[in-house]
């Protein structure tokens, strides 16, 4: 098991930025960010032009990874691949077709992304239509010696009532994702807040376990008694903001980071466990971010063999 970190938290930054930090911080891999360059979101970072990558870029990161002796774990580009405008959802799959051809042009095993979800139409449909778009998408990964890992993020703030956005939150659907192909990015944090151990899911899927990310979740004191599982209905400015829970760096909230790396190495996990910074308290700036790397890598490098 390697322990590595997600880029996007640092947006603002180049990929050679992140890799002389990461490596002096004495993290062990990389988890690329590779959406594309929009101008957009924050955590849309783009650490990688995909868009026409080419073989002189992938011997320069090669290079960048080799000079400070970094892993690529995985490339990720989590974006919603059954969005219901057409125009969009073709946008997004031509991206990610992108992404699995620069992954395969750098020897990158695995590309992060999302089922998603047609908000407007029920569970039912929606799975209908997953088996309709995965198999292809899967198909072109998998000629090119690439995985699709979907992480188990529930993406409430993708519907408008609060609902599930990303049809991959509980094993009930990973079983179902797993018939189309796709293997799992796991990450504890959102099982958390749904009521499910984390621990006790790893076990089962151990073989479908191919990366994971290291993110915590606090449970606000008394906050539940007030608005409920499903959050806050009546002033829910954002639409992320549940009221009752918030994303921590590993060692901040409440998952048992001993149990799930001792489960992981009971079950021969051998990838790398991938920090995922969401956390607001050490967020908002270059300094407090990379304060709250230090904390997750505090936290994490105790219980990983070296």
């Amino acid at each position: 098991m390697k322990l590595g970190m997600l880029t996007a938290c640092l947006p603002h930054l180049s990929l050679a930025e992140i890799a002389a930090w990461a490596s002096e911080a004495g993290y062990e891999a990389l988890e690329v960010a590779a959406w594309p360059r929009t101008g957009g979101r924050d955590f849309e970072a783009a650490h990688l032009p995909v868009a026409g990558f080419g073989q002189r870029d992938a011997e320069e990161i090669r290079g960048l990874f080799e000079r400070h002796r970094l892993d690529l774990s995985a490339l990720a580009y989590y974006e919603n691949n059954l969005h219901p405008d057409p125009a969009r959802r073709a946008e997004i799959h031509a991206h990610l077709k992108a992404v699995i051809d620069t992954a395969a042009a750098l020897d990158v095993p695995y590309v992060g992304t999302f089922v998603g979800r047609d908000w407007t139409r029920p569970v039912a449909p929606n799975l209908e239509e997953a088996e309709k778009v995965f198999p292809e998408l899967v198909e072109y990964a998998g000629e090119r010696d690439v995985r699709l890992i979907i992480e188990n993020c529930v993406m409430e703030g993708w519907h408008p009532d609060g609902c599930p956005g990303n049809l991959a939150y509980s094993p009930e659907l990973w079983e179902w994702m797993f018939s189309l192909g796709l293997y799992l990015n796991w990450d504890p944090s959102h099982l958390t807040w749904i009521g499910v151990d984390p621990v006790q899911t790893i076990a089962p899927y151990a073989d479908r376990i191919v990366h994971a990310q290291a993110k915590d979740l606090q449970i606000l004191p008394g906050k539940v008694d007030r608005y409920g599982f499903f959050g806050k209905a009546v002033q829910r400015e954002d639409p992320w903001d549940t009221g009752w829970w918030r994303y921590r760096v590993p060692g901040r909230g409440q998952v048992d980071w001993s149990a799930v790396v001792d489960a992981l190495y009971e079950h021969g996990f051998t990838g790398t466990l991938s920090v995922e910074h969401e956390d607001p308290v050490w967020g908002g700036t270059e300094e407090k971010v990379k304060t709250g790397l230090e904390i997750a890598h505090r936290t994490l490098r105790p219980l990983i063999v070296a």
